[in-house]
């Protein structure tokens, strides 16, 4: 309704209009003059976030693209993180970053002890090349502070021992960032698996894998041992390991056996394997069984989980956003859903990382398991190398 200029005579439908509305009014002021405004208690003990200056204090180390596309985005839907400093060698793409997500504190490789002083700093995340992991990590532990570092965790099971070794002495968490272990698709098909939907566990598969372009930064140092530590499954395949794995609380692996798959002639292939095919067997007396491989198009991640009753596939399985799951067999016919935004992981990652680095108990994801997957992984090479010769090993799951 237009309303009109006071110096103007106003027709019987304005009086009639704005009277009612006077009148509407006057009985709302009369209805709220007779209420109180009155405080409620607080209802049960709800797990609120922390506020910014209680959240604990993290160093990014390392400004590639998987720590600018997904780690730090990450911190924003936190509730106990925050980040306080970036370590780079590149300053300039620090500060911007800095001046994007309110880090005011820059740390280069040369000066990046310092952080030891530094009590704005709880937390460093290693996302480094994989050759660098074991360097920055042990470091970032005698400087006092707790470590989540990238998987692999490191380029060799030796390099990881002493990793977990230096938490142990500086009595700090050490975790490796398996993410899935806080994705919400993967969690909801381990609490499936472990109420018993799929009946009892028969075989595990897990395919992954990309093709490796040389000429593409993020991808180029992968092909390269120094930095990436070893070929395919040292970088993609350790999704397969690791996921696997979690869906087998309890198990042991009591052998392995591996055979490479890499083109012949391929350029790319010099220093590290191109593809390796795998499996597990478990003392439960299932096989788990795996691909690896820098040689596919497009991009794979595939976990299928048979059981007695049931079956689920996931695909893609391990992705950043994609994350998908499909049951079949058991009461109802097949479906594909999702049980929740699977973008949810990092912040739940950094999180939970946090809350054990307050209290100094050990990670979802902790060190020593990051070296039980170095440990497979080598296993696999080791019946690689060897033609495909069955490696004995006694490893808790």
């Amino acid at each position: 309704m237009a309303g009109f200029d006071p110096q103007d005579k106003p027709t019987r439908r304005q009086v009639l209009t704005y009277g009612a509305a006077a009148a509407a009014l006057a009985a709302t002021s009369g209805k709220a003059a007779a209420q109180r405004a009155e405080g409620q208690p607080l209802i049960g003990n709800p797990q609120l976030p922390d506020v910014p200056g209680e959240r604990m204090r993290w160093a990014i180390v390392g400004l590639g693209s998987f720590a600018v596309g997904q780690v730090i985005p990450g911190f924003a839907d936190a509730r106990h993180s925050r980040m306080t400093a970036f370590v780079s060698g590149n300053a300039a793409k620090a500060r911007d970053l800095g001046a994007r997500y309110e880090v005011d504190r820059f740390y280069g490789y040369d000066n990046f002890d310092r952080i030891a002083d530094d009590d704005q700093i709880d937390c460093v995340y290693i996302v480094l090349p994989v050759g660098l992991h074991a360097e920055y990590t042990i470091r970032a532990l005698k400087a006092g502070k707790h470590v989540l570092c990238e998987k692999p965790m490191a380029s060799s099971a030796a390099e990881a021992q002493a990793m977990v070794d230096a938490a142990r002495a500086a009595n700090r968490q050490l975790g490796a960032a398996y993410r899935v272990h806080f994705e919400p698709n993967n969690v909801h098909a381990l609490e499936r698996i472990t109420n018993g939907d799929l009946g009892v566990m028969r075989y595990i598969s897990a395919d992954h894998g990309f093709s490796a372009n040389p000429d593409y930064p993020p991808h180029k140092w992968r092909l390269e041992k120094e930095l990436g530590g070893g070929g395919s499954m040292w970088d993609i395949g350790v999704y397969g390991v690791n996921t696997s794995l979690m869906m087998l609380p309890g198990d042991r692996v009591v052998s392995v056996s591996a055979a490479y798959a890499t083109p012949a002639g391929d350029p790319r292939f010099t220093e590290v394997e191109g593809a390796i095919d795998y499996r597990f067997r478990m003392a439960s007396g299932i096989n788990v069984q795996g691909s690896s491989s820098y040689c596919w198009n497009p991009y794979v991640s595939r976990q299928r989980y048979f059981g007695s009753k049931a079956s689920i596939e996931m695909q893609p399985a391990t992705t950043y956003g994609d994350n998908q799951i499909m049951i079949e067999g058991g009461e109802h016919p097949p479906r594909t859903y999702r049980a929740g935004d699977p973008m949810q992981q990092f912040a739940a990652q950094v999180d939970g990382f946090s809350l054990a680095a307050r209290a100094n108990t050990p990670h979802r994801t902790p060190g020593e398991m990051g070296l039980r997957d170095l440990k497979l992984m080598e296993a696999c090479y080791a019946s690689a190398d060897a033609d495909g010769a069955v490696v004995k090993v006694d490893i808790a799951v």
